[in-house]
């Protein structure tokens, strides 16, 4: 009899802790219970925010890079184009010059070509001055590294001739300078004047 009415009793006491944990889950609001799929959707999305945020911020920082390596190119290619402009007039910045002085330089060559005979004295010093000047001169554009075209028994080549007559000449072929009739120059590696040449038929 004792050990019925002692399993009657832990029956009674489950049933009281039973009734009690029921009433404490019906108390609690829905909301206060986690839900952990909503927790881990919500830090998925800021998760996706933040990557293309990232991403975003990537390719912003990669086209600024390349902005910047154009301008830098286009800085070296400027710099590029000024130094062979600065280059370029520092080389011929004497051209105006010496075209300037080439007529005067024919008109030398005119007077040193003409004969001495039946000069005076005082006239042979004059003409004898006049070489002198000339040889200043030539060796003066030599300084700047002009030259003369050299155009007799050379074809024809119209960079460097200006045909301004031709004439047909036994033993000569065509198209070959026959006569310089005023003198080409050249200034460096730029022809600062053709020289006028006869040619052969």
């Amino acid at each position: 009899m004792e050990k019925k009415e002692i399993s009657s009793e832990e029956k009674n006491i489950e049933s009281v802790e039973s009734n009690n944990t029921s009433e404490v889950m019906d108390e609690m609001k829905i909301e206060d219970i986690p839900d952990n799929g909503e927790q881990r959707s919500v830090q998925e999305e800021i998760d996706i925010v933040n990557k293309n945020k990232l991403n975003q911020a990537l390719n912003k920082i990669s086209e600024l890079e390349d902005k910047l390596i154009r301008k830098d190119a286009e800085m070296v290619n400027y710099r590029k184009r000024k130094e062979e402009e600065v280059n370029r007039m520092l080389k011929f910045c004497n051209e105006d010059l010496i075209k300037e002085m080439l007529p005067i330089i024919d008109n030398f060559e005119r007077a040193i070509q003409a004969s001495e005979e039946g000069l005076s004295d005082t006239e042979k010093s004059y003409h004898t001055g006049v070489k002198m000047i000339y040889t200043h001169l030539v060796n003066l554009l030599e300084k700047f590294d002009v030259k003369p075209i050299d155009g007799c028994n050379q074809p024809f080549d119209p960079v460097y001739h200006n045909a301004i007559m031709m004439e047909k000449k036994e033993g000569i072929n065509s198209g070959m300078v026959i006569e310089v009739l005023q003198k080409g120059y050249i200034l460096k590696d730029k022809v600062i004047r053709a020289a006028m040449v006869k040619v052969s038929e």
